[in-house]
C-alpha cells in the first residue's frame, strides 16, 4: 500500500470516529433538550443505543490501534518489526504497517550505513598500514631524507637527516624547518624551490659532521597535488665524501705517476740527444752518459713494476704463492743483498743471531721485498758512518713474528710519520736526502696488511733516527727445512 492509500483509509478513519462522536454528541443533547415525557416511548431507547453503539465503535477503533502498537513494541523489542500484526484494512493495522515499512527501511539503511562505515574502517586501515610501510622503507633509507609542507613545516625526517643535522624526529613534525635544522644554505634551498616552483633542484652541500666536513649531493623535488599546485618539497642527501676522496686520490695518483714517470723519461731524452749529436767525445763520456741512461731505465722500470704490484695487489689480481718459511734466512738473505750498498756509506748493519722458530706462512718473494725496501730505504737515510740494525721477536702468545728495522738517519717529523706509507708521499724536508719514488713504503703496506694480514708500524725522531718494521702470523704446524 502506498503512501495515497494510507492517507485515504485514515480520512476514511476520521470521518468514521467524527460520525460516531456527532451520534453521541447529538444523542446526548436530544435526552437532554427534550423532556422524557415529551418523546414516545421508543425514541429514548432508540438515541440511548445510537449513542453507546457511537462509543463501543469509537473504543474498539481505539483498543484495536493500541493492541497493534502493542504488538509493534513486542516485536521491536525482538527485533522483528511487523511480526503478527492484524493483516486487514483498519486504521490500527495500516498505523502498524506503517510503521513496520518504515522501521525495515531504517534498518535498511543502518545497515548500509555500517556497511559502508565498516568499509571506510578498512580502507582507513588499509591507507595507515600503507602510511607505516612507507615511513619504515624512508627511515631504512641510508640516505637523509626530509619532507616539508607548504609551509615549510617539517612532515617527516628519517634517523639519517637526523644524524646528519643533529635533531629528534620525533618532536620535529608540524614544526618549521627553521626551527629544527641549523643550516641557513639547505633552509634557505628548501623554502627557493617551493616559491620557485622548480620540479628538482641539485645542489652539493658541505656540512660539518663530528669535527669533520661531510660533502653531501642534495636533490630537491616538488611535491604536487590533484590540482598540480606545490604541496610541498622533499630532500634527499646522500654522502658523497668517500667518492670526492677516492676521484681527489685517483686525480693526485695520475699527477704522481705522471711527474715521476717524466723524470726519468726526461734523463733518458737529454742524455740520448747528447750521445746522437755527438757532444760525447770519448769512450768515458759515452760510458758516463750510458751509465745515467741505464740507472734512469732501471728507476722508469722499478717505478712501474711498483705501480702494477700496487694496483694488483688492491684489485686481488696478483698471484700468491705462499709457504712456510724461515724468517731468519729471509731476513739473512736480505742483509746480504744490501750490505754492499751500506758498504758505500760506511754504514754498519747488525744482524740478530737467528730464532729456532720464527716460521711464517708467507710469499717468499713479496716478504723478501718487504725486507729489501725496509734496508734500502734505511741506508739511503743514514749519513756517513751511521748504523743499521734489525731485530726479530716472537709472539708465541699472540702467535706472531715482529720485525723491526732501526736506523740513525735524519729521522722524520711528527705531522709526517702517520703519512709516510701513503702513495707518492715524500717527507719534503728529506727530499735532498735521497730520490725516491714514494711508492716502496706503500707497497710494504698492501704485502704486509692487504696480502698476508699483518700490520705495520714506524717510529721516529728527526735527527735521531727512524724505526720501521712489521708484524705478520706464524705459520702454524711443524718447522720445515728451507734451503739456505
Amino acid at each position: 500500500m502506498n503512501t495515497k492509500n494510507y492517507s485515504l483509509a485514515f480520512r476514511r478513519y476520521r470521518f468514521v470516529h467524527i460520525t460516531c462522536y456527532v451520534v453521541l454528541f447529538l444523542s446526548f443533547g436530544l435526552c437532554t433538550i427534550f423532556p422524557m415525557t415529551t418523546m414516545p416511548g421508543y425514541v429514548p431507547i432508540l438515541v440511548g443505543l445510537l449513542g453507546i453503539a457511537a462509543l463501543l465503535w469509537s473504543a474498539i477503533g481505539w483498543i484495536r490501534i493500541l493492541r497493534n502498537l502493542e504488538r509493534l513494541s513486542e516485536n521491536l523489542g525482538k527485533g522483528q518489526p511487523g511480526l503478527s500484526i492484524a493483516r486487514d484494512s483498519s486504521p490500527a493495522s495500516i498505523l502498524a504497517k506503517q510503521c513496520t515499512e518504515t522501521m525495515r527501511n531504517s534498518q535498511g539503511k543502518i545497515e548500509e550505513s555500517t556497511e559502508r562505515q565498516n568499509d571506510i574502517s578498512l580502507k582507513f586501515q588499509l591507507v595507515q598500514k600503507q602510511k607505516h610501510s612507507i615511513e619504515q622503507i624512508i627511515h631504512t633509507i641510508r640516505d637523509a631524507v626530509v619532507v616539508v609542507d607548504s609551509f615549510d613545516r617539517i612532515v617527516l625526517a628519517n634517523s639519517a637527516a637526523e644524524q646528519v643535522f643533529r635533531f629528534s624526529a620525533q618532536t620535529a613534525p608540524s614544526r618549521p624547518i627553521s626551527e629544527v635544522i641549523n643550516h641557513h644554505e639547505f633552509v634557505a634551498m628548501m623554502s627557493h624551490i617551493r616559491q620557485s616552483k622548480l620540479p628538482h633542484l641539485k645542489h652539493e652541500l658541505t656540512i660539518e659532521k663530528e669535527d669533520e666536513k661531510h660533502i653531501y649531493d642534495c636533490i630537491l623535488s616538488c611535491i604536487r597535488d590533484e590540482q598540480q599546485e606545490i604541496s610541498g618539497v622533499v630532500a634527499v642527501l646522500h654522502d658523497i665524501t668517500r667518492e670526492k676522496e677516492v676521484s681527489q686520490m685517483k686525480n693526485d695518483f695520475v699527477s704522481h705517476v705522471s711527474h715521476e714517470l717524466k723524470t726519468p723519461l726526461a734523463s733518458i731524452n737529454a742524455y740520448a740527444e747528447m750521445l746522437v749529436d755527438g757532444e760525447a767525445q770519448d769512450e768515458e763520456a759515452i760510458r758516463q752518459f750510458c751509465t745515467v741512461i741505464q740507472s734512469q731505465a732501471q728507476r722508469l722500470n722499478r717505478l712501474i713494476e711498483d705501480i702494477l704490484n700496487i694496483s694488483r695487489i688492491e684489485s686481488g689480481l696478483i698471484k700468491v704463492d705462499k709457504q712456510n718459511l724461515s724468517m731468519a734466512l729471509l731476513v739473512r738473505d736480505a742483509v746480504e743483498m744490501i750490505t754492499s750498498y751500506a758498504q758505500e756509506k760506511n754504514i754498519t748493519v747488525h744482524n740478530p743471531p737467528a730464532i729456532l722458530y720464527d716460521q711464517v706462512y708467507a710469499d717468499k718473494d713479496m716478504i723478501s721485498q718487504v725486507i729489501i725496501n725496509l734496508l734500502s730505504n734505511a741506508v739511503k737515510y743514514t749519513r756517513q758512518g751511521g748504523s743499521i740494525s734489525i731485530d726479530s721477536q716472537v709472539n708465541e702468545a699472540d702467535g706472531i713474528i715482529r720485525i723491526s728495522v732501526t736506523d740513525t738517519g735524519v729521522g722524520i717529523p711528527p705531522e709526517a710519520v702517520d703519512h709516510v706509507f701513503d702513495k707518492f708521499y715524500r717527507v719534503e724536508e728529506n727530499k735532498k736526502v735521497a730520490k725516491g719514488t714514494g711508492l716502496g713504503l706503500n707497497l710494504v703496506k698492501q704485502i704486509v696488511e692487504k696480502v698476508h694480514g699483518g700490520r705495520v708500524f714506524v717510529s721516529s725522531e728527526v735527527g735521531k733516527g727512524s724505526t720501521f718494521g712489521f708484524e705478520i702470523p706464524m705459520a702454524a704446524g711443524q718447522p720445515v727445512t728451507t734451503k739456505a
